[in-house]
């Protein structure tokens, strides 16, 4: 997949050489103004006509072509925006996906993109350019690398896009909001190529692989700890779920560090689980397929590190992702196994199916030794955050108010929805073992909050954050900036958090 060039300019969207103009009509317009006024005059007052006979409503959703006429396109697009009132950053973003793609069926070549899309003015420009180039990457991605036939894939192409502000000084603007979108859609289309991979071509040593690889392009600080290592930190939680493996476990340890390198770096920490088959207590054989996306939460902290890189805050990040697969076999860890983790504390493994939480025991564990908080941890870990949340927000367990009021400020730019789970004391209750110090699993009351319960332990009382990610971990059709497969959340939240923290 080649992204198209993303560019802004000021002035006559019908004096660019571009192959297509795309401009937008609110819903109710009954006047044309700015850059849709300019092709309505250059079609010969066709728009006008359009829209006065009907035929073009401006409801979002609808498209309607039309010749270029007297512009130097050969093509107009004319997009429905939708109600006037209901604009927001989140709705310039959803059509943005939308028009990108109905913009690659109509083979748009090089693209003129009116910005005038509303006629509110409510949306700083920066941030509304941000949301569309984000909705335009984001909407355009796709993952077809595995077709062998051309037939297969797609058909068309949108080459560059120009959007076109109507001054100079929106302009300057929008090129400061398009360079930040662009990090953080090519961020996300990263954590979703990761997770979209087979697990037989995205194993924990192809994983640590890509993390290198990365780090060297954005400059970032790049570790791997081997197996040996991990035995001699006492990573005995993260390691009892690689026993079952042929494939060695990866644990990948990144660092940024800000202009304020001499405070504490914020720990994002994700769950690397490259396939899961839920080991010794093994899923059923239906959706198992599903499971190569077991690292999602992995690959969002390695998205969220690359655009920390290319934005360039102020703050440190460190990233880490313990990486394995958990599989049956000779070696496996049993249930009623115990497990000592590298901070010492005991584990009793009840099923081994809720391998993710004895992973970020020790990631969180990790990240707690070198000083850093708050301590976020992203993980496709329970089924149970689906039927509470369904595929439309993840959930959030913390132990520090003042941190979920970041991450609902970060969501809120991000357009990642959310939602604070409880995590009152007596659930603990649930996770007590008559063995060791805990056990990995409550049974099926409260699932997702007695798995968080479990991780706190690691955390103690550093400000700490669990998202469950499992619910919204992929998307079942093509909707704005979603795109079928795997999602790629919540890779901006996790940088808009950082970023709002560096201010």
């Amino acid at each position: 997949m080649t992204n198209p060039e993303l560019s802004v300019s000021g002035g006559n969207i019908g004096q660019l050489d571009v192959d297509t103009v795309l401009c937008w009509v609110p819903e109710g317009s009954a006047r044309l103004s700015g850059h849709a006024a300019a092709v309505d005059r250059a079609t010969d007052g066709a728009l006008a006509v359009m829209i006065r006979d009907g035929l073009i409503t401006g409801r979002s959703g609808e498209t309607t072509v039309l010749h270029g006429g007297k512009l130097r396109a050969k093509r107009v697009v004319v997009a429905g925006a939708g109600k006037a009132e209901a604009f927001d950053a989140h709705a310039e973003r959803r059509n943005a996906g939308n028009a990108a793609r109905t913009l690659r069926g109509l083979n748009a070549g090089r693209v003129a993109w009116s910005t005038q899309s509303y006629a509110t003015g409510t949306v700083d420009p920066a941030v509304a350019a941000a949301a569309r180039a984000e909705g335009v990457l984001m909407g355009l991605y796709r993952f077809d690398k595995h077709h062998t036939r051309e037939a297969d894939r797609p058909r068309g192409a949108v080459t560059s896009v120009t959007f076109v502000e109507a001054s100079a000084r929106a302009a300057t603007a929008a090129t400061r909001g398009v360079a930040q979108g662009v990090a953080m859609a090519e961020a996300t289309n990263f954590a979703r190529d990761l997770a979209n991979e087979p697990a037989n071509l995205m194993t924990p040593t192809i994983m640590a692989t890509h993390a290198q690889e990365m780090a060297a392009r954005e400059g970032l600080e790049c570790t791997i700890i081997e197996r040996a290592e991990a035995e001699r930190l006492g990573m005995g939680s993260y390691l009892s779920v690689a026993n079952g493996s042929h494939q060695p476990p990866k644990f990948i340890v990144l660092r940024y560090r800000g202009r304020g390198a001499q405070s504490a770096p914020i720990a994002l920490i994700g769950k690397g689980i490259t396939f899961d088959t839920g080991g010794t207590s093994i899923k059923p054989a239906a959706g198992m397929e599903r499971m190569k996306g077991d690292m999602s939460g992995a690959a969002s902290v390695l998205g969220a590190m690359m655009a920390i890189a290319r934005l360039k805050p102020s703050a440190s990040v460190i990233g880490v992702a313990p990486c394995t697969e958990n599989m049956p076999g000779g070696g496996a860890t049993k249930p009623g196994d115990v497990v000592y983790a590298m901070d010492g504390q005991s584990i009793e493994v009840i099923n081994t199916d809720a391998e993710g939480r004895l992973v970020l025991a020790d990631g969180v564990a990790y990240a707690k030794q070198q000083g850093a908080t708050p301590l976020i941890d992203v993980a496709t870990l329970t089924g149970a955050i689906n039927v509470a949340l369904g595929k439309v927000r993840y959930g959030v367990h913390t132990n520090n108010d003042a941190l979920m009021a970041d991450l609902e400020r970060a969501s809120a730019l991000s357009g990642e929805k959310l939602w604070r789970m409880p995590m009152d004391k007596e659930y603990e209750d649930q996770i007590k073992s008559d063995v060791a110090d805990v056990k990995n699993t409550g049974g099926a009351p409260a699932g997702s909050i007695t798995g968080a319960k479990l991780i706190e332990k690691f955390a103690g009382d550093t400000p700490w954050a669990h998202l469950d990610i499992a619910g919204v971990m992929d998307v079942e059709r093509d909707r704005g900036e979603w795109v079928k497969g795997m999602s790629g959340q919540p890779v901006r939240t996790l940088v808009h958090l950082v970023l709002n923290r560096s201010k």
